[in-house]
């Protein structure tokens, strides 16, 4: 242990030029590369491997066999020096992989803070990964994903290319992701996906209002079970609530939507509302 609380297990092999913080703590075989930042009070329990240009917040853990800012999984990659930035308050649990982004991509991976991976999920290149997520075993993440803040990703589903999960939605296990997922949705399956009406029950746990929830489910019903369009839907929606960020939030997601909004209803979608 150093002066400036820093350990650093006999067995680790930690570049001359990596940057260390104070109360750094690297674990039994961990591997620090030349290029890495550790800040405040980050932990590398054991056999963790961190390499590229890869910044990492305060009070981040790492568990055994987690591999951060390895190169993409892209056959046009050719060894550019691209990004990885990692926020703070961040859990990576065993054998959970973060590739760095690539140059056409935008050059970087950005996970921002108090999220947690459970074992083996993965964030490939080019994600943008916001605040509070959870990540079960084996969710994985295509290339240029973007899951926006309290996103709940069940295990061993699949996100593909380019697609966006808006915020507080909820992923079922197993599934496969091929269209933009709502924000507030609860969606399930593969082959096509289906939505199952409002994530209300991780909504309550989030806070919100019996007012708010409810308000939510007429939206929901407006867009998804109603004879209108998607243009009418929205147009009904903005004149009946006016004063909603909820609303802003649906509409602006709708319309910056790139692949499409996942819109197919499972069975029981009215007794799934609530």
């Amino acid at each position: 242990m150093s002066e400036r609380g820093v350990f650093i297990h006999e067995t680790a092999t930690v570049h001359s030029k990596a940057r260390l913080d104070t109360q750094i703590s690297i674990g039994p075989y961990c591997y620090v590369g030349e290029k890495v930042l550790l800040n405040k009070g980050t932990r590398l329990e054991a056999h963790v491997f961190i390499t590229g240009k890869t910044e990492i917040g305060q009070n981040c853990v790492f568990s055994p066999f987690s591999s951060i800012g390895t190169e993409p999984q892209d056959v046009t990659y050719k060894e550019e020096e691209t990004v990885t930035k990692i926020g703070d308050r961040n859990i990576f649990r065993e054998f959970v992989t973060v590739n760095r982004g690539t140059i056409k991509g935008g050059g970087q991976t950005i996970i921002g803070n108090d999220n947690y991976f459970m074992a083996y999920a993965h964030v490939a290149h080019d994600c943008l990964v916001g605040n509070e997520t959870i990540f079960t075993n084996g969710a994985s993440l295509a290339g240029h994903v973007r899951v926006d803040d309290h996103v709940y990703i069940s295990g061993f589903c699949g996100i593909h290319q380019f697609c966006r999960v808006g915020k507080y939605a909820f992923i079922g296990g197993y599934s496969v992701i091929t269209q933009d997922v709502m924000p507030f949705s609860k969606v399930a399956g593969s082959r096509p996906a289906l939505i199952y009406g409002l994530n209300a029950v991780g909504l309550r746990r989030k806070g919100f209002s019996r007012e708010r929830i409810n308000d939510l489910k007429e939206m929901f019903k407006i867009i998804f079970y109603s004879d209108l369009n998607t243009s009418q839907a929205l147009e009904r929606i903005d004149e009946r609530f006016k004063f909603s960020e909820d609303k802003e939030e649906i509409i602006a997601f709708i319309d910056s939507s790139k692949r499409g909004i996942l819109k197919k209803t499972g069975e029981a979608w009215e007794t799934n509302l609530g």
